[in-house]
């Protein structure tokens, strides 16, 4: 007879609802390593043979509108409660729901009645649902491509970016945000998938001493035209404008002019922010805005290969004068303990791009090659490694 493990879970709970996000986090982490040791071969291979099927599965769910009815609900429903609810035949209901209840996205509470879960819950958010589009209408036919896609290369790492996993899943030669635009609701899915890197709270205004820098062009003894005609903030390779609008919302007293950078078509649909100008621009040609104190760019070197990225510091670097500052708000991976979500998406990266994320060693060689000198790393989402990087000018020795 086999032994029966009793598990305090209202105890777990309890530490959770108390926990700060990097302790839940540690402790899902450990809680997955301590139930990966218990597993036996059968379950090794159904739980990666039905991976896929998970995927799929939460697809399903969100076409149906499944999380949204049960997360909605006042209580548990029941099958065919939902089956009305959502459309969907009785039958299939009941399977769908069974099948949730085993991976967590819905927790059985009778005969098949049914409540929602934490997951159910984070299925509903926007950013989450964009996400899931994100990655199983486009990223999916990537991974499925690259372990043919590394044998083909001789498993060397891939830095030709005209030569990825994702064209050969998708059998293009176009690049990634070029393939995007021709499929229906991709750059939408992106985008707002994006914004969970554009919190506020989490970001590299809250590390980075933007008024100490710039003190001299604050300082009402010195608020003169050229003060004000000067370049601020350059936002290289910016998207919609956020980053610059919580930038001039945030220090609206230095002046300077505070720039959106991007290529046309996406300027075009950029934020209209007062104060804010949005030019277009190529990053891979010379920079046009000279002499601007900050130059800043949020997961844009983590898009190229190496060579790619010191032709785009280079062209920074061409404009910069002696007080500019290069601020590379980026992954910067540790030595050893790399994270799952930061481990999955330099793979991800990978097969996309033939890029990376980046040691902080990998980091200053890249800026060393492109002429400049990482200054100092200020890191501001430890969970995720992301860090904002102060590249500079080389220092002048004194002789």
């Amino acid at each position: 007879m086999a032994a029966t493990v009793t598990f305090d879970e209202s105890a777990l709970s309890q530490l959770a609802a108390t926990a700060d996000r990097a302790t839940r986090r540690n402790l899902i982490a450990n809680l997955r390593r301590m139930a990966d040791s218990l597993e036996d071969t059968v379950g090794t291979i159904h739980r990666y043979g039905h991976i896929d099927l998970e995927k799929a599965m939460i697809k399903v769910g969100l076409d149906l509108g499944i999380f949204k009815v049960l997360a909605g609900a006042d209580g548990a429903m029941t099958a065919d409660e939902m089956a009305q609810k959502t459309g969907a035949d009785p039958q299939l209901m009941k399977r769908i729901l069974r099948y949730y209840n085993t991976i967590n996205v819905a927790r059985e509470v009778g005969p098949h009645r049914y409540e929602a879960t934490n997951i159910t819950r984070n299925l509903t958010e926007e950013v989450c649902v964009a996400a899931m589009g994100h990655y199983y209408d486009l990223v999916a036919k990537q991974y499925h491509a690259t372990p043919d896609f590394l044998k083909q290369n001789g498993y060397k790492n891939p830095t030709d970016e005209t030569n990825t996993a994702l064209q050969l899943g998708w059998n293009t030669r176009k690049p990634p945000f070029e393939l995007m635009l021709e499929l229906p609701g991709a750059m939408e899915h992106f985008h707002v998938y994006m914004t969970l890197r554009r919190q506020v709270a989490l970001s590299w205004l809250a590390v980075y001493p933007v008024e100490e820098e710039t003190a001299a062009l604050s300082d009402s003894d010195s608020d003169s035209d050229s003060d004000k005609e000067r370049p601020l903030y350059v936002n290289v390779g910016g998207g919609s404008g956020v980053q610059c609008a919580q930038f001039r919302d945030r220090y609206p007293h230095i002046p300077g002019r505070v720039i959106l950078q991007d290529l046309p078509e996406t300027v075009a649909q950029a934020l209209p922010t007062p104060g804010v100008e949005n030019m277009a621009h190529d990053f891979f040609e010379p920079q046009p805005v000279r002499g601007a104190k900050f130059y800043f760019m949020r997961g844009v070197p983590h898009n190229h290969p190496p060579q790619r990225v010191k032709l785009l510091f280079e062209r920074i670097r061409e404009a910069m004068v002696e007080d500019s500052v290069l601020l590379v708000d980026e992954t910067v991976l540790p030595d050893t303990g790399v994270s799952f979500i930061a481990a999955s998406i330099d793979l991800t990266m990978l097969g996309a791009f033939a890029s990376m994320e980046r040691t902080e060693a990998e980091w200053r060689a890249l800026g060393e090659s492109a002429g400049l000198e990482l200054v100092r790393k200020y890191e501001y989402n430890p969970l995720e490694h992301e860090t904002v990087m102060d590249f500079r000018l080389p220092r002048r020795l004194n002789i």
